[in-house]
């Protein structure tokens, strides 16, 4: 049981590191912008693929991430 939670660990894992490793790129807003909606497309159209469906956390969760930053920086601006 231990081990089958673990296993699924890795799709919120992975991008939690790309987001940490674009925070260090120094992104402008309009470049996170960008990458959210990629991520929500990425996302849409991983849905409908039959091999791909099993790793439709990967992109969602690298935008929800990415939106999170976005509204850090935006908030960070005023």
């Amino acid at each position: 049981m231990l081990q089958r939670s673990l296993e699924s660990a890795w799709g919120t894992i992975v991008p939690a590191l790309i987001v940490a490793a674009l925070v260090y790129m120094d992104l402008s807003f309009s470049q996170w912008r960008v990458l959210v909606a990629l991520g929500l497309v990425a996302s849409t159209a991983m849905l409908f693929h039959r091999r791909l469906r099993h790793y439709v956390l990967l992109p969602s969760c690298v935008a929800f991430a990415s939106g999170l930053a976005l509204v850090m920086m935006s908030s960070g601006m005023r």
